[in-house]
């Protein structure tokens, strides 16, 4: 980790919202480097002194006049209509008991009155719009008045189909919401393997950029041969490759760089990608602890890309591989 990654993080380290391996590797930069432990010192001062400053509650006048703004959550009117006749029934009951001391009320001023009617008009909430549309007798597809008096009848089905139309929204939107969230068990367990691999400085086994000396050194120690490609040209050099174990079984991992970022790509047979978290219908990219994390579907085989480098960076090897891959299929099929 540089300064240009440090920096915007140096704040939350302080405050302590990072999550564990990215205050490791802010601290180990902090260690290293004296201008970012001079802001980092900084910050911590800032952030002890704001945490020791005096609290002073709010006078309450402050929140009557809070309360006076915000409008009515109940309200008795139902539709404009019963607005409209409410507010003209207010307004002659004032002007009918002025100068006669029967309620407060009745001595107001011109201004007050205003303010009165204003609180009327915040009164019509959505839940007295709703009851406007639930009709006289409580039901739906009832003739109800709506705005100035015109009316008009809500088909009897109409209700439940927008009852139905908005179940389907809620159900939608709950599934996209809990979605990723399926996953990230085993985007837990890729992090932590790409995580543990880079700080013991083993993260290879077989050191080499020949794709021929990784792919036979998979041979005895898998069930399964990993394609290997080497993509330099597309700015993804193969550096080597390693076994490891996540979601339950033993995978290959193929250890490439781009530019000074190292990339993890987790290859295992789309037969054993039924492991919660592993099947395709993964989503294609997630962000998870500061890492990029690429998931695909290639050659029978299901492909999981690690990296603290840019998601950018992940499409581009995956447009990388999957080309490289395609073309040497149409060569083994035109051989």
């Amino acid at each position: 980790m540089d300064c240009n990654e440090a920096r915007p993080l140096l704040d939350a380290n302080a405050d302590q919202e990072l999550s564990a391996p990215q205050a490791q590797r802010v601290e180990q930069h902090i260690g290293s480097c004296d201008a970012c432990r001079r802001e980092s010192d900084s910050l911590r001062v800032l952030s002890g002194a704001l945490r020791e400053a005096p609290y002073h509650r709010a006078p309450q006048s402050l929140r009557a006049r809070i309360v006076e703004g915000l409008p009515a959550v109940e309200g008795t009117l139902v539709g404009a209509a019963s607005f409209a006749a409410a507010g003209t029934a207010g307004t002659a009951g004032a002007a009918g008991t002025a100068g006669t001391g029967a309620s407060p009320e009745a001595a107001q001023t011109p201004d007050a009155a205003a303010k009165t009617r204003e609180r009327q008009r915040r009164r019509f909430t959505w839940r007295a719009w709703l009851a406007g549309w639930r009709g006289p007798q409580g039901g739906f597809g009832q003739p109800v008045v709506v705005g100035g008096g015109a009316s008009r009848a809500l088909a009897p089905g109409w209700m439940a189909a927008l009852a139905v139309a908005l179940c389907a929204a809620v159900a939608v939107v709950a599934l996209n919401l809990r979605r990723p969230a399926e996953f990230m068990p085993f985007a837990d367990e890729l992090v932590a393997s790409h995580v543990r691999a880079q700080m013991s400085g083993r993260d290879i086994d077989v050191i080499s950029t020949d794709r021929h000396t990784v792919k036979p050194w998979f041979n005895g120690r898998l069930d399964y041969s990993p394609p290997v490609e080497d993509l330099a040209a597309s700015g993804f050099a193969l550096q080597g490759g390693r076994l490891d174990y996540v979601g339950h079984q033993r995978v290959a991992v193929l250890v490439y760089r781009h530019d000074k970022h190292v990339i993890d790509v987790y290859v295992f047979p789309q037969s054993r990608s039924g492991g919660a978290g592993m099947d395709g219908a993964a989503p294609a990219a997630l962000g998870h602890d500061g890492y990029s994390i690429a998931h695909w579907d290639a050659e029978g085989m299901t492909w999981w890309a690690v990296s603290d480098a840019a998601p950018d960076a992940l499409s581009g090897l995956q447009a990388a591989l999957k080309a490289r891959l395609q073309s040497g299929s149409e060569r083994t099929e035109s051989g």
